[in-house]
């Protein structure tokens, strides 16, 4: 039987003792999930250094290693976000819809578990633990497939997880890890609808693109950010510099830093020098469009391929607009619709921008930084969705369920 079949296999019947649980279950099982973590940090440590030691003999460029580092604070930070999935409302079994048919059968609409639920992703092994966590707390059974950089900070990781469900007797196979890595195997689970019920890839455009293009199982589309921040003719300049530097400094190799700075026509000369001092003490290199250029003392020429790029590095394309209609018009036409921000002291500027920019958060006066599960008090996350069928922005717990209609009735015919 093929690998990603046995997995599917147990998935199928771990997936059956998952209906039955209760709330009370998976939360104490939760707790102890990250009572694991920290308990065995030491050990999950140990496998992260052989992942990050052989990323840097690779020469990964150091913006993505951030992404793959674990340290103690980013162990608590995966343990904190097991505990606050424990405190949420349970996501099953939720009366979404009630009422009373004319034919005087009753009718609800109630939440339940998607079933199996797989996820292809890359580098960051602290998605291997929130992504087990959202979905063991909604019900379904998961099987992960991270990328080969992370395969041993990932193994001791769901190592962790397992033992703690088995501590509960609920069977280890609610949690399952694809220890191949090869592309073979991101290749069957794209194709195994006889198993996973919903496949969400969370990673670079490239992987993103390929599953939505080759899977047969429906997919919910994440991660690619092709932010922006846009300056407005009228702002407060303190913000707009320190919101700056935050959006595209403080990680960029994450999918909600900026990739391009929009400024309006008629302040860019007084404001880009002062935010390019901010810049050089980080090292971006700055792309920046014909007018921009001529006064910043540290940039190159960016080309049109710059304004579609994902960098997720320190690198920043810079453009400047006549207008609110051409910042929104350019965003529209390269951003990844995941998070847009404008700088604006003009009630009409933020009103247009919140209502014409195509996105799933539009920020106002705030850095896009915040586009977080767990910033938007859901805990942790599963992905941001760029879609806007079933789920978009931050995915918690809720938005990885599906529903079914119950209809009760004392013999209605038709």
């Amino acid at each position: 039987m093929p690998y990603i079949d046995e997995l599917g296999v147990k998935a199928l019947k771990a997936k059956e003792e998952l209906i039955g649980i209760t709330t009370d279950k998976k939360n104490s099982a939760l707790k102890l999930m990250a009572e694991n973590l920290i308990k065995n940090n030491e050990t999950i440590l140990k496998a992260n250094e052989m992942d990050v030691i052989t990323a840097r003999r690779k020469g990964t460029k150091e913006s993505l290693i951030d992404r793959l580092v674990l340290n103690m604070s980013r162990i608590e930070g995966m343990a904190k976000g097991l505990i606050e999935a424990s405190e949420f409302a349970d996501p099953i079994g939720r009366v979404l819809l009630e009422k009373d048919m004319p034919q005087g059968m009753k009718l609800k609409k109630i939440s339940v578990p998607m079933g199996v639920i797989g996820i292809i992703y890359e580098s960051r092994p602290n998605v291997t633990c929130d992504a087990a966590g959202l979905c063991f707390k909604a019900g379904s059974a998961v099987i992960l497939r991270g990328g080969s950089d992370a395969i041993n900070s990932n193994k001791a990781i769901v190592g962790v997880l397992r033992d703690a469900l088995a501590m509960l007797g609920i069977s280890r196979d609610s949690i399952q890890l694809v220890e191949d890595t090869s592309r073979d195997t991101a290749a069957e689970m794209m194709k195994a609808d006889n198993y996973i019920d919903l496949l969400i890839p969370r990673g670079g455009a490239a992987l993103i693109e390929s599953v939505v293009q080759n899977a047969t199982i429906p997919v919910i589309e994440t991660g690619t950010g092709n932010c922006h921040l846009y300056i407005d003719s009228i702002f407060n300049e303190k913000s707009a510099i320190d919101i700056a530097v935050n959006a595209k400094c403080s990680r960029p190799g994450v999918c909600n830093a900026i990739e391009t700075l929009l400024v309006h026509k008629d302040v860019y000369k007084h404001i880009l020098p002062k935010i390019e001092e901010e810049f050089v003490k980080w090292k971006v290199q700055l792309r920046a469009c014909e007018k921009s250029i001529k006064i910043l003392k540290n940039a190159i020429p960016a080309t049109e391929d710059d304004w579609a790029t994902e960098y997720l590095d320190y690198i920043l394309a810079i453009k400047v607009v006549d207008s609110i209609e051409e910042a929104v018009e350019h965003i529209n036409k390269y951003g990844t619709k995941h998070s847009e921000a404008i700088i604006t002291d003009l009630e009409e500027s933020k009103n247009k921008f919140m209502r014409n920019v195509d996105a799933a958060c539009v920020y106002v006066n705030t850095s896009t930084r915040f586009t977080d599960g767990g910033e938007f008090g859901l805990g942790a996350e599963i992905g941001i969705s760029t879609q806007k069928l079933h789920a978009r922005g931050p995915m918690g717990a809720n938005e990885i369920t599906t529903y079914k209609y119950i209809i009760e009735g004392n013999g209605q015919i038709r």
